[in-house]
Order: C-alpha cells, then structure tokens, then sequence
C-alpha cells in the first residue's frame, strides 16, 4: 500500500508516468522536463504561460528548476521496481537450478521457456507458442480444455478443434486465429488512419480558431485604443473649447467693466458740478436783498450751454448706460455649435475630423448622365449629352467615377436617391473596364456596390450578388471606408442608423467612389476623412 502512494506521488500529471529528470515551476508543481517544454511551447503563440495544474498565469515563459532530491527518489523507486519485477517476473519452467527469465510459453507443453530451452522446443505445429503469460487457462477452451486455435466468424468467439468439429459450432464459418487477427488488426488500423486524419482536422481547426481568437483579440485591442485616443482628443477639444470661451467671456467682462467704470466717472464728476450750481442757486433765493439777486446772472447762464436741448438726465453727448445685453456671444455659439458636431459624430459611430470632398467626374460620365455644376448630383438623362469619348469615359452603364481617391485611412460619404427606381453605389478602382459588359458596379473583381431595386437592398461584388433582408426605409444611404483595415460598409441613414453589409478586401488601388442612376438622380450629401493622400 505505501508502495502504490509513494508510485502516485511520482508520477507526472502530463505524462501519467514516473518523473523523469523532474523541474519545478515557481508554483510548487513538479513535471517532466520534456513534458512541461511541450506545454510551454504550445503557449508560445499566445504569450500567455500557466501552469497546468494549477492554472497560474506567468508574465513570461517560466524558468524551469530541476528538483534534484525528487529526482533521487524516482530514480531509486524505479531501480527497486525493476528488482521486484525480475524477482517475481515469469521464470523458465526447465530451469530449476536458478530462475532465468521466460521469453515464450508453449500452450501445447503449458510451460514458459528461456532462450537456450526455446532453441531446443518441438517445432511440431502442435507446439504454439506465443508471448509469456502467467494466464494460460484463458488460452484454453473452457470446455475441451485445448488450445484455442479458430475464430467463429459467426459468433464473433475463439473455439478449439473440437468446437469446430463436434461442438456447438460445428457448420459454421471459421478462420485461423492469426488470420483473424490480422483482419481485425486491418480493420482497426484502417479505423486508427481515421481518427489521425481526424485529429489532424481537429488539431488545423484549433489552429484556425486560435488565429481568429488572436486576430479578434488584437482587432479589440486596437479598437480600444483608438476609442482611447478618440476620447482623449474629444477631452482636449472640449476643454481648449471651454478654455477659449471662459477666456473671451473673462476679457469681454472686463473690458466692458472698464467702459462703464470710465462712464460712471464721468456721471460722478457731473454730478458734483451740478450739486456746486444747486446750492449756489440755494443760497440766490435764500438772499434778501433784492439788489444782489438781480445783479447775478440767470439761472440759465448756470448750466452748460453744450446741455440745452440734450437728454434731461445725462445730456445729448452722454453714453446712456446699459445692462451687460452688449455681451457678444458670438464666440459661445460657434463653440457650442463646434461641441455638437463632436457630438453628432460620436453619435453616428463615425468620428472623423475633416472634410472628404466627393466631386464626380465629369470625364467618366456616360453620356445619358448628366452632373451638376457643383459636381455633386448625377442625373439620368435620355438626351445624349454628345461628349468626347475618351478611355476614361463610361460607354455601356449609366454611370460616374469621383475625381478623388483614397489610399489610406478612414472616410464615408452620403448619398440621397431621389426618385430613382433602380440605383446603384459603392468604390471601384480605378482600372475598372470602362466599355465592356463587365463595367457594371459589381460585376467585375475591381468594385463593390449596394443595389437598390424593387424596395429591397442586395450587394454584388465579382457578380456574386447577396439579397439583404432589409426593406428600404430611407432614401439616404452612408458609405464607410476603412482603407487599412480592408473593410467597406455600407450604412441606411434611418433614425437609428442601421448597418447592411461590409465587404472584407485587401485594398491594392486607390478607391474611387462610383454611382449608377436609372430614371432620377444621386446627389453626393458630403463626407467625412481623418486624412487621405491627394493622387
């Protein structure tokens, strides 16, 4: 019994087996060295290291410390075990002077035989011999006592000669024992080739799965820290913002403090030189001599002749005095206008910060699509409109390139659909075949468009077209690039605005925005980027 404990507490939790040159991690827990390495090296691609027992999580690959005094010990207990083994291990029945270990038995003689009595064994077929086995009963008929030598195929059993012959399954088909075996030794590896080849798809599934988890892992990642840095930059412009109007109402309240402290001064002073005329006119009509009044001057020559006819308070050159109504607010509301902006872009999940300007082309436009001066509605037209051709022009499709294209970073542009049974809009390079049957949107490897036809949306990219079950609710229909990224999205601009569909594409040209128009117009609303390279 303590032989079987100590056994458990030498074997490795990996390998199920004695330790063999054990290490230690930091944690406490034993295992192979080779054992652990094979653990440790499939968590290289991850970066993440535990251990398997217990589950701790290491920054780095962990160092490996042999344990050495573990290792004495199972080296010693697998020393005695092999002395045990060869003690009690099956010995040759002829050899009586000392016990030699048995190599075969011979079910025929019941007896285990060395190398030197199996070289001078009967050869007889009688005589089978097989590997060493202290249960020779069992390669016995339980009921003729003789050597089992045929497999029933009928009833699936292993009989002797006298089972074939005269008993229970006599008439029945049989086969050679060895035969037998090697047929279901076929079978089985034929069911083992299987299960590799299924592993092997099990274990190219896991490797995919694990990509994809590190791809969506560092997808995340990204998106968190451009989220991050989209938050910190909406935080500065919101206190420069915030700075900048507390600033300039600051300096606007003392400048206006100082108008009106200057005009008070002003009223202080003129209101001391009237109280001075005041009580001189006092004291005139508080006089009793006649004479002396009427040898002073008028009581109008007291007042400022510059006053007569002027304001009865102030006079007509005074600044009448105001309220604070003069504060110029102008300022507040282009920044409270500039902060709902910010806003509005955060709440349509598409933050950029500068304009991307959408002019079409005039010199790809077919000939039945007229565009407008400001270069922003495409019209269908059944008047030609008898331009030159040119290899840049569109000569089978109703349709427009823009001028500009991007070749980097993160942009969308807005469109409206104005009485249009069948419209078409999306991005194509532009190398996109201008004349032949594969020009249309869509229908070529160069583009990517959104359908818009019978009250319902599809897609088509490489004439592989996808019916979306979403009915058309708006008119209004946002764009998303994402040049890096590889993405282009396409966006219905209801209240709230609703995701479609997004192509996924490794970008190798500029993209250039391209309409199709059918009986109405597309008109271009405008656009967003965060920075794009002029061609």
């Amino acid at each position: 019994m303590a032989s079987a404990d100590l056994r458990e507490e030498l074997l490795c939790s990996i390998c199920l087996s004695t330790y063999t040159d054990p290490v230690m991690l930091r944690c406490g827990h034993n295992f192979c060295r080779v054992c652990i390495g094979r653990v440790l090296d499939t968590q290289d691609e991850s970066g993440i290291y535990s251990c398997p027992v217990c589950r701790e999580e290491f920054q780095q690959r962990p160092t490996l410390m042999r344990n050495l005094y573990l290792h004495n010990v199972a080296e010693r207990f697998l020393i005695t075990q092999q002395e045990q083994e060869e003690i009690t291990g099956i010995c040759c029945t002829y050899c009586v002077d000392s016990p030699v270990p048995a190599v075969r038995s011979c079910l025929h003689c019941e007896a285990f035989l060395c190398d030197k009595h199996l070289r001078s064994h009967s050869k007889s077929p009688e005589h089978v011999l097989s590997d060493p086995s202290t249960s020779l009963e069992k390669r016995k008929c339980s009921v003729h006592k003789k050597i089992l030598e045929y497999y029933c195929t009928e009833d699936a059993a292993c009989i002797c000669v006298s089972c074939s012959l005269a008993g229970e399954h006599r008439g029945h088909q049989v086969e050679i024992l060895n035969e037998a075996s090697e047929k279901k030794k076929k079978k089985w590896r034929n069911v083992l080739q299987k299960l590799i080849t299924k592993r092997e798809k099990t274990k190219e599934r896991v490797r995919s799965l694990e990509e994809q988890r590190r791809k969506a892992q560092e997808k995340a990642a990204g998106e968190a820290e451009r989220v991050t840095a989209l938050c910190t930059d909406i935080r500065r412009r919101v206190d420069d913002l915030e700075k900048m109007v507390l600033s300039e109402i600051s300096r606007q309240e003392k400048e206006e403090s100082l108008s009106l402290s200057a005009l008070i001064h002003q009223l202080e002073i003129k209101k001391d030189e009237l109280s001075r005329k005041m009580r001189h006119i006092e004291e005139l009509c508080n006089m009793m001599d006649p004479l002396t009044v009427l040898q002073e001057p008028d009581t109008g020559d007291l007042c400022d002749p510059e006053e007569e006819g002027g304001d009865e308070d102030t006079g007509g050159h005074d600044k009448q005095p105001h309220d604070g109504d003069d504060l110029d607010v102008a300022v507040i509301s282009h920044t409270l206008h500039t902060l709902c902006e910010v806003i509005s872009g955060i709440r349509s999940g598409i933050y950029v910060v500068s304009p991307a300007d959408i002019l079409l082309d005039v010199t790809t436009a077919d000939n039945n699509v007229r565009i407008s001066d400001d270069l922003k509605t495409a019209t269908w037209t059944e008047e030609n409109q008898k331009r030159l051709e040119t290899a840049e022009r569109f000569q089978k499709y109703n349709q427009v390139m823009s001028r500009r294209g991007f070749t980097s970073g993160r942009h969308y542009w807005d469109v409206e659909t104005r009485r249009s049974g069948w419209s078409i809009v999306g991005m194509c390079y532009p190398s996109i075949d201008r004349r032949g049957g594969q020009s249309l949107i869509g229908n070529n490897n160069k583009s990517w468009s959104l359908w818009r036809s019978n009250n319902q949306y599809s897609v088509r990219h490489d004439s592989k077209e996808i019916w979306l079950p979403d009915k058309i609710s708006s008119d209004r229909v946002r764009i998303y690039l994402d040049y890096e990224a590889g993405q282009l999205s396409f966006y219905e601009l209801c209240d709230p605005i609703r995701h479609l569909h997004t192509f996924t594409a490794t970008f190798s040209e500029p993209l250039h925005a391209i309409l199709y128009v059918y009986e109405g117009s597309i008109k271009i609303l405008g656009g967003r980027s965060n920075w794009v390279k002029p061609l």
